[in-house]
């Protein structure tokens, strides 16, 4: 789709690098989220020094499609210099101020609604955050107060599912169900009980896709008896589980899990922190895709496009009766951060909605999207290929070592790695996690960029097939 971007490589003398120090500081003094840290200390990083719409170029000079849109968040491509310049303006008339006691700013007002706008049915109400972490928390925190004013204190346990990725400040990292993430950490787990993750592709073997639905539902349903609906604030979950292996839910799922919820005044929370803004097509997935009325999104990454950090809790009429309410005399609402709508962000937010509108990035995704799907389907046929998954620009490859039993290989194959440094070599940056490869490009990507990404792959695979029987592993 054609589109308005910087050109990489132009880049402002301010802005250029000393590329060698600049990665001996790095690995001297920067601790990175989520490294493999007897990799790290051994090469340091992969510095990316520049981007423009779908690429990005590293120290080097190696340009890149990015596959993964930076972190699932750069929904409308790198190098817009609109959001850049709409960014500067606000800063250079009012980088910050707060939005404690009753001050705010024009951003921040003009973002909630146009966000209460997009959003479904009645979520007319914002509290802003930094990022999908602290918007994951703070919604907590606000369910527990919510349930206290109503004088239901009991209320507090929070169902979440095993695989699912909320976060990693302390309450998101302990709704989080992957395992791997939290060894050596501590978790809050007398607030949280992790249900079963929705996973098609090891559902039990001859179980059809409604009765897997309703062995999930039925765990809800048990879950909910043995803990008492009175002590159960809310169950959260993504639409589609992202970074635990982009799993698709059965036909229904979420519809009839917050049938169940509401029937037990338990509270129906969206975490749409990678399906929001267009990843699956539209503003939200909720209603449009799998048919659903939250109490509660939350959203982030594409909400600026990772322009601006910026993280958003959507909540309902409902809800807001109650926590607007005055609690006592003298009482506010005491929870936020001093970043709370801050105006350069939500300035970002603002022009990166226009441009998704503006665009029809929507409407890209929905015509490209399931031509993605397709192709990557083809892949198939190589020997380590057992599941293509997903929707739209949203998108999973697990590796297997044998298809009919579905056997991983070793952790030590580093399987994920192998495709991901093959990709790498032939010019795209995919995700590897563990034995998965995940795919979450700009929203821009056209058929023509779709084409050249699986033939990428295609070589990608093979030569990882290669190297895997070399080393004895297949």
């Amino acid at each position: 789709m054609t589109t308005t971007h910087r050109t990489a490589g132009n880049t402002p003398s301010s802005l250029r690098y000393d590329r060698r120090t600049l990665w001996q500081k790095d690995k001297d003094h920067f601790i990175h989220p989520f490294t493999d840290f007897s990799l790290f200390h051994e090469k340091g990083c992969d510095l990316i020094v520049d981007s423009d719409g779908i690429y990005v170029e590293d120290a080097h000079g190696n340009r890149f499609i990015d596959g993964i849109a930076g972190l699932w968040c750069v929904n409308v491509g790198h190098g817009r210099a609109e959001i850049g310049q709409a960014m500067a303006e606000q800063a250079t008339r009012m980088a910050y101020f707060s939005t404690f006691n009753n001050l705010s700013n024009a951003p921040a007002a003009e973002l909630a609604a146009k966000l209460a706008e997009l959003a479904p049915a009645n979520l007319n109400h914002v509290f802003f955050s930094c990022g999908g972490s602290a918007a994951n928390d703070a919604t907590i925190r606000l369910v527990h107060y919510y349930f206290n004013r109503l004088g239901k204190p009991s209320k507090k346990r929070i169902l979440s599912r095993r695989n699912a990725y909320h976060g990693t400040t302390y309450l998101a990292a302990s709704l989080t169900g992957i395992e791997s993430n939290n060894w050596d950490f501590d978790t809050l787990d007398h607030l949280v009980t992790h249900l079963s993750e929705a996973n098609l592709y090891r559902r039990p073997e001859g179980m059809s896709e409604a009765d897997y639905c309703d062995h999930l539902v039925a765990e809800l349903e048990e879950t909910i008896v043995e803990i008492g609906a009175e002590n159960i604030a809310a169950f959260i979950a993504e639409p589609i589980m992202g970074a635990g292996g982009v799993l698709m839910p059965p036909q229904g799922y979420h519809a009839r899990m917050q049938t169940v919820c509401r029937a037990n005044d338990i509270l129906f929370i969206a975490d749409e922190v990678v399906t929001g803004f267009g990843r699956l097509g539209h503003f939200f997935a909720s209603e449009a895709v799998f048919d659903t009325q939250p109490d509660i999104i939350n959203c982030a990454k594409g909400l600026s496009s990772g322009y601006a950090p910026l993280g958003a809790t959507l909540i309902s009429d409902e809800i807001y009766k109650v926590l607007g309410t005055p609690q006592r005399k003298g009482g506010v609402l005491s929870t936020g951060f001093t970043y709370s709508g801050h105006p350069v962000s939500c300035a970002a937010a603002l022009k990166n909605i226009e441009i998704i509108e503006r665009e029809a990035i929507c409407e890209n995704v929905r015509e490209v999207g399931p031509y993605l799907a397709q192709k990557l389907k083809t892949l198939a046929d190589h020997e380590t290929v057992g599941d293509v998954r997903g929707s739209h620009f949203m998108l999973a490859i697990e590796n297997v070592a044998d298809k009919a039993t579905k056997k991983l290989l070793p952790v030590e194959a580093r399987v994920g790695d192998r495709v991901a440094a093959e990709a790498q070599k032939r010019g795209l940056i995919i995700r590897p996690v563990g034995h998965l490869n995940i795919l979450s490009p700009p929203l821009i990507w056209d058929r023509e960029v779709v084409d050249r990404v699986v033939a990428i792959l295609d070589e990608a695979f093979a030569a990882t097939t290669v190297s895997l029987k070399a080393d004895g592993y297949l």
